[in-house]
């Protein structure tokens, strides 16, 4: 048999994440012997599209033996997966259920499965962490992903299932990168500027939007609240070892979740399974997520008075 070679498309370069999710899959396929490509979508649905579809339509020689993706949109691109088993090639999908895996694997020879954390869980911890840092309750400004994203969903799904009613949320959306956080939080500090707001803990859904939330704070907060507001927690997800749990180690962030990266097992699965001419893998794997640091280990803050 040929080497083996895998598709591996990402949602953006500008998140950790997903940098360590394209690390972790090239150094599995250069353990194991496979080709790896990896692409990136931009924050593009229909790029990414395009791209997955592109690598399916291709001459047979020049087809990849599996695609594995991120999906960025609100779907898991059922009919992608379709064309790709029907094409002979391998489909897994990363950080979400694939829930036409069962049926569509039935019917054919090509591994189809997907590989994630498991998110409602992430979304639990980050419960536990508020809960830890703000005893009493408080204010918290809890920065999302993207409304269509069904991983933002499942955590906040998590998180609302374990905070107290002491706990207040106001809402703010961003896009899984610095800057778009960044540009959040700063139009709502701007919408804010006649309000007396206090706020006790920035909650963001991943680590980089926390660091845009930091930043914001940092060049849009003036006055004699300033140290106040310096001082505030920001937890995040993802707790990549150079960022975000430096981040916590470095006072950055005050906690983090780490998430493991699901590429390199997922292309490690499909390989094994494409040796063995089967298409025997459990529908769905989930990974486990860990917080950072153990939540016995958060000092708590008392909400300002």
């Amino acid at each position: 048999m040929s080497k083996l070679r895998f598709l591996v498309s990402l949602i953006t370069r500008e998140n950790d994440y997903q940098v360590e999710q394209a690390a972790a899959a090239l150094a599995a396929a250069k353990e194991i012997g496979v080709d790896a490509d990896i692409v990136y979508a931009d924050n593009d649905p229909i790029t990414q599209s395009t791209q997955v579809l592109k690598a399916i339509q291709a001459e047979p020689s020049q087809r990849p033996n599996g695609i594995i993706v991120e999906p960025l949109g609100a779907t898991a691109f059922p009919q992608a997966a379709q064309a790709a088993v029907s094409a002979g090639i391998g489909w897994a999908v990363l950080s979400r259920r694939a829930d036409y895996a069962p049926k569509l694997g039935q019917s054919s020879r090509s591994p189809v499965f997907s590989v994630s954390v498991d998110q409602v869980e992430v979304g639990r911890i980050q419960a536990r962490q508020v809960m830890a840092l703000l005893p009493r309750g408080g204010s918290v400004l809890f920065i999302q992903g993207p409304s269509v994203s069904s991983v933002s969903q499942e955590r906040q799904e998590g998180l609302m299932e374990l905070l107290p009613g002491s706990v207040h949320l106001t809402n703010l959306r961003g896009r899984w990168t610095e800057e778009s956080a960044h540009q959040s939080v700063c139009s709502w500090f701007k919408l804010m500027t006649a309000q007396k707001v206090r706020i006790d803990l920035v909650l963001a859904q991943n680590d980089v939007m926390g660091m845009g939330a930091r930043k914001a704070i940092e060049e849009t907060v003036t006055g004699p609240d300033r140290d106040d507001w310096l001082e505030i927690p920001i937890t995040g997800v993802d707790g990549v070892p150079k960022t975000g749990q430096a981040w916590v180690t470095g006072g950055k962030l005050a906690a983090t979740v780490i998430v493991p990266p699901s590429s390199g097992k997922a292309l490690r699965l499909m390989a094994e399974a494409l040796w063995k001419g089967s298409s025997s893998i459990a529908e769905h794997i989930y990974t486990s997520p860990a917080a950072f640091p153990e939540i016995a280990k958060l000092t708590p803050k008392s909400p300002k008075g």
